[in-house]
């Protein structure tokens, strides 16, 4: 008989400003939560920043860093985060999606909404990753299905992640400086935590129609899906576990909270 696989976490990680992969408070969070995680057989990555008009994994043997931004120090720009596909993930969840269509891409990588975080949580990049794309036609309540379906993958040692901001308006942003939260800002914020220790997701899913707070907080939702697939894929029996709670330059939040984390 096989030895039974550990159940993966589903975790969510606020990642802001890509200058976070260069170190400081937040990858200091991410490096503590790593060194906590049992090793995970794979991961299955949902990042804000592959904001497409389809489903698609990424498919290649070798994913290439992409360097999604500009105007930052060269330092950033010289990262590389060298971990391996997964071409039988990429179709296992393919099977696992039936009968939604879902491409097997071969250009896109790993973009920094996700080496940026895993370049802390698992430093060596030996762990073979898969993008999955966010389907920006489609609406909230089929990217928490999707998550749903993909929980499957947690009983055979496949960690799944989502990686965007619950509150993400970067006109609203002062990067000067320390700076004080906003007060819709942090209202919103707890307000996001508040439902997910209910486990109330139904809420969620109105995602910026929740309120007024909700709208300043999600101009736009490519930051904010990454979470539903989370809370799909993390269910309503486990406990939330948050490990970063700082809303950054004003008006981004660097929440982040796992399921499956009890451990830790």
């Amino acid at each position: 008989m096989s030895e039974r696989v550990p159940r993966a976490p589903a975790i969510f990680f606020g990642h802001g400003n890509p200058m976070n992969a260069l170190g400081g408070p937040f990858a200091d969070a991410w490096r503590e939560l790593g060194a906590g995680l049992q090793r995970p057989k794979a991961i299955l990555m949902v990042s804000a920043h592959w904001f497409v008009q389809q489903t698609a994994v990424t498919a290649m043997e070798t994913p290439r860093t992409i360097h999604d931004f500009y105007g930052f120090p060269k330092p950033l720009y010289d990262i590389a985060y060298p971990a391996r596909g997964d071409p039988w993930l990429a179709e296992r969840v393919i099977d696992l999606l039936k009968p939604i269509p879902v491409a097997r891409d071969q250009d896109w990588g790993l973009d920094h909404g996700t080496w940026s975080v895993l370049m802390h949580v698992f430093p060596g990049a030996d762990i073979p990753v898969v993008q999955l794309a966010i389907d920006a036609t489609q609406p909230p309540v089929f990217h928490y299905a999707v998550g749903q379906r993909l929980a499957e993958l947690r009983d055979e040692g496949v960690m799944i992640a989502g990686s965007g901001d619950v509150v993400h308006n970067l006109r609203a942003a002062d990067l000067s400086g320390p700076v004080p939260a906003l007060d819709w800002a942090v209202r919103f914020n707890d307000t996001v935590k508040r439902a997910i220790v209910a486990r109330d997701h139904d809420s969620l899913l109105l995602g910026p129609a929740l309120s007024e707070d909700a709208n300043l907080s999600i101009p736009t939702d490519e930051h904010w899906l990454p979470l539903l697939y989370v809370l799909g894929a993390g269910g309503h029996e486990e406990v939330p576990a948050f490990f970063t709670d700082v809303i950054d330059a004003g008006s981004v939040s660097m929440l982040g909270v796992g399921f499956g984390l009890e451990a830790i």
